[in-house]
């Protein structure tokens, strides 16, 4: 794919950028981070040009500067809430995450319980997170939130939250997901900074929408078709308009609570600093497309990738159906329909022929490969070692991994395991593929081949297992599924 984006220019201008907004608020600056800080994939596959990790590089030029607080909510602790990508739940993600900010040296100084009422997991998990020698700080519901604004900003609102106490200039508060309280807990910080005489300013830190491109660029309708299931609309920011005569990008939330958080600033300082919810952005991704043909391409490709995964969550009662309306919508506004991916066309084709579930990989370079059902492999795995096949110039007919090898794995599985699919999965796959590289030449040549298969495009004619799908996604290739299943039973484990 063509780059779109000029990464080093982004990861400088960024940091520039917040340093500014720093020195603007008195050399302390609460940054409330939206989206994803190791891993956005979103970003990377609409901006070609991306690195996953750039907001994380681009921490690292502040690092002395910084300290992270951690914010996750009271409710979604008690409901277990799972992060999706990652199957695991929302408390056991801020374990992960203030591991991986201390490994690479990023100071996280606390986490934050919000919307907290006496929850018994919630206080088990403050306990655990103190065992582990983290500070924690509760904040607790405050009644008619946000629009109360008398009681908000007062000795019984923000007031009565826990004060954090922060020692460097640069506070970014993130959170497991969404919804967790990121922005109470920057407010709420501002009120007790200002008690304590410190100038303590706000600013927002989301990558999309993109404030200064148009508002139906693929890029934003990337975007809603994302955060469909959050009802999330782009919308002209009226208060910007108004304020400077110029035209910019924000999202239905923000424009929404805007005249809530003028009060609120207004309150605690006596007059607000912004004149428009794009005036608390820090984004500068805008200024670092570089190719706007390709960006514009990569973006088609996701929206058409998030319908169909919209699809299958509809199927499982994750979102509702209305979310499904919406990027249907979006992929009518983009002027693009599912006939647009290939690789669904060439999954849909194989099971026609065969009869049975098929799946296709459009690789990097645009070849198209595909696997069928068969007795030992699934078809995920037939494509792949297809796939690895194509790229190390192995003849298709080679058997990379002997049925020798495969039917001791079968009846490990079926007699010892209790499995009922006796075929292998992606991941046993390439076990089994590695195992047998130690001896044979044409296997290690596939397996060299793996890094290469980085960005290919791979549709399913049936829903995944959670084990495939992770399986593709560890590998950085872009699926998506039918959205139906393999059979007619109501349990796919």
């Amino acid at each position: 794919m063509k780059t779109g984006f000029d990464n080093d220019k982004y990861i400088k201008m960024q940091s520039e950028h917040i340093e500014k907004r720093i020195s603007e608020f008195g050399n302390k600056l609460y940054l409330e981070l939206g989206g994803k800080l190791f891993d956005d994939f979103h970003a990377s596959r609409v901006l070609p040009g991306f690195e996953p990790d750039s907001k994380i590089k681009m921490l690292m030029h502040l690092k002395d500067k910084l300290e992270i607080v951690v914010a996750i909510s009271a409710l979604d602790i008690v409901k277990n809430k799972i992060r999706s990508d990652y199957n695991i739940s929302y408390d056991l993600d801020v374990l992960r995450l203030i591991d991986a900010f201390r490994k690479i040296g990023l100071y996280v100084g606390s986490v934050v319980i919000t919307q907290y009422s006496g929850q018994p997991a919630a206080m088990n998990f403050k306990k655990k997170l103190e065992g582990l020698g983290m500070e924690v700080f509760l904040h607790y519901p405050i009644e008619g939130y946000p629009s109360n604004i008398e009681l908000i900003v007062s000795d019984d609102g923000y007031g009565k939250n826990e004060y954090v106490k922060t020692t460097r200039p640069l506070v970014l508060v993130t959170a497991p997901g969404p919804g967790s309280g990121k922005m109470a807990t920057c407010l709420s910080q501002l009120y007790h900074e200002h008690k304590h005489g410190i100038n303590a300013g706000y600013a927002k830190f989301e990558t999309f929408p993109i404030w200064n491109i148009p508002l139906k660029h693929p890029i934003n309708l990337a975007y809603e078709a994302a955060t469909a299931d959050l009802n999330d609309v782009n919308m002209i920011d009226p208060f910007h308009l108004d304020a400077y005569g110029k035209t910019a990008v924000n999202y239905n939330r923000d424009i929404e609570v805007f005249p809530v958080l003028n009060a609120i600033f207004t309150k605690i300082f006596g007059s607000s600093p912004y004149k428009s919810p794009t005036d608390m952005g820090v984004n500068m991704a805008g200024f670092c497309i570089v190719d706007d043909d390709a960006v514009c391409r990569a973006a088609e490709k996701e929206i058409i990738r998030r319908y169909y995964h919209t699809s299958c969550d509809a199927l499982n009662g994750i979102v509702d159906r209305e979310a499904v309306y919406k990027t249907e919508l979006i992929l009518n506004q983009a002027g693009i329909s599912t006939a647009d991916r290939p690789a669904a066309a060439a999954a849909l084709k194989r099971e026609a022929e065969t009869g049975l579930p098929a799946t296709a990989i459009e690789l990097p370079g645009g070849e198209m490969v595909t696997g069928k059902t068969t007795r030992l492999l699934g078809a995920s795995s037939a494509a792949l070692l297809n796939s690895l096949k194509r790229l190390a110039g192995i003849e298709k007919s080679v058997k990379l991994i002997s049925p020798e090898v495969i039917e001791p794995i079968q009846t490990l599985k079926i007699n010892h395991l209790g499995n009922s699919n006796p075929r292998l999965h992606t991941d046993e796959t390439l076990i089994a593929l590695s195992i047998c590289a130690t001896t044979d030449k044409a296997a290690a040549m596939a397996m060299a081949m793996l890094p290469k298969l980085k960005g290919a495009e791979v549709h399913s004619s049936v829903i995944l297992s959670q084990t495939d799908s992770s399986v593709f996604r560890k590998l950085g290739l872009n699926l998506t599924c039918e959205p139906v299943y393999q059979t007619k039973k109501l349990y796919h484990g």
